[in-house]
C-alpha cells in the first residue's frame, strides 16, 4: 500500500518504460516506471540527469497527489543503473542513449547475445559483426558512443551535483571532453563564454555551489564581460563607464569599488578597452567608452581601412562618365532619371560610394548601369550580400554570380577565421555589397580587411531598414559621417506606383499612415482590423494554411511567412510557431529537445552563425529527416543538406513565424504580420517599414489600426553606442 503522506519519505525501485516529458535546462521530467510486483505503471516526477528507458531508478521520494494527473511519485533522491533482463537491456539500447543503435538494432542484438550483450559491448565488442546489419562502420559508431556515454555519465554526476541540467552537461562535455570536470572547477564563468546557451546566470550558479567567493575578482570581472557581451546583442559596440558600472552593480550585486577594481584589472589585461571619445563636429556624446577589444579594434580598423581605401588610387582605367551614362542607357534601352545618373557617375568616379533607398527607386537599375560599363572594360567584378537569399537574389536581378560575404572571405573553422584579408585580398577592382543595412562592424571589419586598397567599394542598401542584428550601426554612421558620397533615391517608378506594398512602405517611412484597402490596380496589401488577440491568432492561422493559398495560389509552406514584431505573447514567434506547426504540419516524425518539438518537412531557422556547417544566423531551412538511430535531423538549406546531432538542435527554432528583425535581407512572395498595441515597447517606425518591405506579392496586416498608427508615428529608434561615425569624419578632415 502506497504511503499518501507527503511526509514520509519511502523507498521505490523499478525500471523506466518511457520518458513522457524532460526538460534539458532543469533536468525536471515525468516518466512511467514499472515497479516490481505491480501490475499498473507509475508516474514519477523529479529532476533526472539525461532519463532513458530501460534505465532501472532507486529512488527515495514521497507519494503526492497531482489534483489534474492523480498520484505521482516525487523524487528526492535517486541512483541508476544498467538493466540485467534481455527486455530492459532491449529497451535501453534502443531509447536513442547509443548512437548507431536504434529500437530494430537493439532487438536483433539482444536476441543474439541476450542478458550478456552490454558485457559483450563493453568488452568484446567486435562481436557485434555476428548480428544482421552491423559492420565495421557501425561498430565502430557504437563503440565511440558507449566509451562517451561512459565519461560524461561522470562528468555529468560532478556537474548535476553543482546544479547543471543534463542538457547543459552534455554540451559542457562535447566543448571539453574529459577536461570538462577541471575547467569548470578552475573556472566556471568560461562556460558563459565558451558554450552557446549557457549565460552568465548559470555559470553564476555553478560558481556559487563550488564555493566562489560573490565579490571575487574572477566573478566581477566575468560579470563585466557579458555585461558588455549582453550591450553588444543589443547593438551596442561600446557603453559609457558611468552607466555600465550602474548595470554591473545592480546585475551582480557588489559595491561600486569592486566593479571599478575589476574594470581596471580587465583593460590591463586587454580584455576591454577604455577611451575617452574625442568628439568631433558634434555627433556624438563627449564621454569615456568601454569596448570589448575585438569592437574596438574593429571600429578602428573600419575607420582607417575604409579612410585608406578612400584616398589611395584605383585600378580602373579613368573614362569619360557622361558618354559611358548615354552608352549604357543606349545598351539596356532605358532612360534614367537625374539622381540614377548622379549614381551611375559617382560609382565611375568615386573609390568609395553608397547608394541609398527604399524599394521601387531604381537601386537594381543603377546596379545594372553600373555592372554593364565596368564589365565592358574586362575587369574583374564582385558581388556580394550578408546572407544567402540576399545574395541569391542579387544574383538573380543582375545575372552576376553573387556571394555571401562569409564565403566570399572564406570561412575556414580548421584555420580559425577568414581566409581572405590583408595579406590575401580579394581579387578584384570593384566590389558591390548589397543589403549593406545588415552588415554589423565585426563582419565589415573582416571586409574592410581584404579589400585590395586600389579597388572600388559599393555599398547599397536601405538606411531606413532596421539595423544589423550584430553591433553596431554601419551603413547609417558611414552615411552620416560625410567621409564618403551618398546617393539616396526617393523617387518611386511609375511601375513600382502600382503596387499598394511600395506605396505603403513609403508613406509608413514619411510618418504617414499607409493606405489600408486595395485600389482597383493593385491588391497586394491588406488589413484586416482585429482587436482580441485570440481572434488575431485565428485569423493568421486561416490565412496561412486556407485563405492565402486558396485565393492567391502561395505554397503555405516555402511562399507564405508570418513576421511579428515580438517573441512573447499570443501572436509572439514562439506560440505561433506552435500553432502553425499544427496546422501546417502534422507529421508524427519527431525529436524533442527540451520543451521544443521539431517534425520531418517543419520550417526551420538557424540562430547562430556555424561556421563548420557553413549555416548561419538567419538562414531559413526545413528538416528532411529525422534518424533516432544516428540521433542525427538532416535539414536542407538552399538545396543543400546539412546534417544535424541532436544535441545542436537548440541552434534551430521553428520558422513559420519569426520576428521582424530576423526577416531582414529576406523577400518572401507573401507576408502575415500580426500588429497589436501589446507590442507597444517594440513598435516603431523603422520595425513596420521592414516588415512591410519583405513582401514581395502580398502583404496582410491582422490586428488593430490604433497600433499601427503608433508605430508610424514613432520614428524614435533604440539609439546604439557606436563612434565610427565620429573616427571618419575625424579621419576624412585630417586628410
Amino acid at each position: 500500500m502506497k504511503n499518501q503522506s507527503s511526509n514520509v519519505l519511502v523507498d521505490l525501485q523499478g525500471q523506466i518504460e518511457r520518458v513522457t516529458y524532460t526538460n534539458e535546462e532543469t533536468g525536471y521530467t515525468i516518466a512511467r516506471l514499472k515497479v516490481y510486483g505491480q501490475r499498473d505503471l507509475v508516474t514519477i516526477v523529479g529532476n533526472l540527469m539525461a532519463p532513458t528507458a530501460g534505465e532501472i531508478l532507486k529512488m527515495r521520494g514521497e507519494w503526492v497527489n497531482h489534483p489534474r494527473y492523480g498520484e505521482q511519485f516525487k523524487i528526492i533522491h535517486y541512483k541508476t543503473s544498467v538493466p540485467a533482463s534481455v527486455f530492459g537491456i532491449e529497451k535501453y539500447l534502443g531509447s536513442g542513449l547509443i548512437k548507431g543503435i536504434g529500437p530494430v538494432m537493439a532487438k536483433r542484438i539482444t536476441k543474439r547475445f541476450g542478458e550478456k550483450t552490454l558485457d559483450i559491448i563493453e568488452n568484446d565488442i567486435q562481436r557485434l559483426i555476428e548480428v544482421e546489419g552491423i559492420g565495421e562502420k557501425r561498430i565502430r559508431m557504437i563503440e565511440r558512443a558507449w566509451q562517451a556515454q561512459k565519461e560524461i555519465r561522470e562528468v555529468m554526476l560532478f556537474l548535476q551535483g553543482h546544479g547543471v541540467s543534463s542538457g547543459y552537461a552534455t554540451k559542457i562535455f562535447k566543448q571539453y571532453g574529459d577536461r570538462s570536470i577541471g575547467v569548470v572547477k578552475e573556472n566556471p564563468y568560461r562556460l558563459a563564454t565558451d558554450i552557446f546557451g549557457i549565460g552568465f546566470v548559470t555559470a553564476d550558479r555553478i560558481a556559487e555551489k563550488l564555493g566562489f567567493d560573490k565579490h571575487s575578482e574572477l566573478r566581477a570581472e566575468a560579470g563585466i564581460l557579458y555585461v558588455l557581451h549582453q550591450l553588444s546583442d543589443e547593438g551596442h559596440v561600446y557603453y559609457p563607464y558611468e552607466p555600465l558600472i550602474a548595470k554591473c552593480m545592480e546585475i551582480l550585486e557588489v559595491d561600486q569599488g569592486t566593479v571599478t577594481q575589476a574594470l581596471t584589472l580587465l583593460a590591463r589585461e586587454d580584455r576591454i578597452i577604455i577611451e575617452k571619445l574625442q568628439d568631433l563636429k558634434g555627433l556624438d556624446e563627449h564621454h569615456t567608452a568601454v569596448y570589448l577589444t575585438k569592437f574596438h579594434l574593429s571600429e578602428t580598423r573600419v575607420a582607417n581601412r575604409l579612410s585608406t581605401l578612400l584616398h589611395s588610387p584605383k585600378s580602373i582605367r579613368e573614362i569619360n562618365a557622361v558618354k559611358a551614362v548615354h552608352w549604357v542607357q543606349r545598351q539596356l534601352s532605358i532612360r534614367l532619371v537625374q539622381r540614377q545618373i548622379e549614381a551611375v557617375r559617382c560609382a565611375i568616379e568615386n573609390k568609395v560610394m553608397v547608394i541609398t533607398g527604399g524599394p521601387g527607386t531604381g537601386k537594381t537599375t543603377i546596379l545594372n548601369a553600373i555592372l554593364k560599363i565596368f564589365s565592358k572594360l574586362g575587369i574583374n567584378i564582385l558581388l556580394a550580400a550578408p546572407t544567402g537569399r540576399a545574395a541569391k537574389r542579387m544574383g538573380e536581378t543582375t545575372g552576376h554570380q553573387a556571394r555571401t560575404l562569409h564565403r566570399m572571405l572564406e570561412f575556414s573553422l580548421q584555420k580559425r577565421g577568414f581566409q581572405k584579408n590583408e595579406d590575401h585580398p580579394l581579387r578584384c577592382d570593384v566590389l558591390i555589397v548589397d543589403e549593406a543595412s545588415m552588415v554589423d562592424i565585426i563582419l565589415m571589419h573582416h571586409l574592410m580587411k581584404a579589400v585590395p586598397q586600389q579597388a572600388t567599394l559599393i555599398l547599397v542598401g536601405d538606411v531606413n531598414q532596421l539595423p544589423s542584428v550584430g553591433a553596431g550601426n554601419v551603413l547609417k554612421d558611414i552615411i552620416g559621417s560625410g567621409a564618403v558620397p551618398v546617393v539616396e533615391l526617393h523617387k518611386i517608378f511609375r511601375q513600382a506606383q502600382e503596387s499598394l506594398i511600395i506605396v505603403n512602405a513609403h508613406k509608413i517611412n514619411a510618418g504617414i499612415l499607409p493606405s489600408l484597402k486595395p485600389t482597383g490596380h493593385a491588391d497586394d496589401f491588406y488589413f484586416i482590423e482585429q482587436e482580441d488577440p485570440q481572434e488575431v491568432l485565428r485569423i493568421v492561422l486561416d490565412l496561412a494554411s486556407e485563405r492565402i493559398p486558396k485565393r492567391f495560389g502561395f505554397n503555405a509552406m516555402d511562399e507564405i511567412q508570418v513576421l511579428t514584431p515580438m517573441h512573447k505573447g499570443v501572436v509572439g514567434a514562439s506560440n505561433l510557431n506552435l500553432e502553425l506547426q499544427k496546422v501546417l504540419n502534422p507529421s508524427t516524425q519527431t525529436v524533442t529537445r527540451g520543451n521544443r518539438v521539431f517534425r520531418a518537412g517543419d520550417k526551420v531557422m538557424q540562430i547562430k552563425n556555424n561556421y563548420d556547417k557553413e549555416v548561419f544566423n538567419g538562414d531559413i531551412g526545413r528538416i528532411k529527416r529525422i534518424d533516432p538511430e544516428t540521433q542525427e535531423v538532416v535539414i536542407a538549406f538552399d538545396g543543400l543538406d546539412v546534417p544535424y546531432d541532436y544535441i545542436d538542435l537548440d541552434e534551430i527554432v521553428l520558422a513559420y513565424a519569426v520576428s521582424i528583425h530576423k526577416s531582414q535581407g529576406s523577400e518572401y512572395p507573401a507576408v502575415i504580420m500580426p500588429i497589436l498595441t501589446q507590442h507597444y515597447v517594440l513598435l516603431q517606425r523603422n520595425l513596420i517599414y521592414t516588415g512591410v518591405t519583405r513582401g514581395r506579392k502580398l502583404v496582410v496586416m491582422v490586428g488593430m489600426k490604433r497600433a499601427l498608427a503608433m508605430g508610424v508615428r514613432n520614428d524614435k529608434t533604440q539609439k546604439r553606442y557606436t563612434h565610427l561615425r565620429s573616427r571618419l569624419a575625424r579621419i576624412s578632415s585630417d586628410k
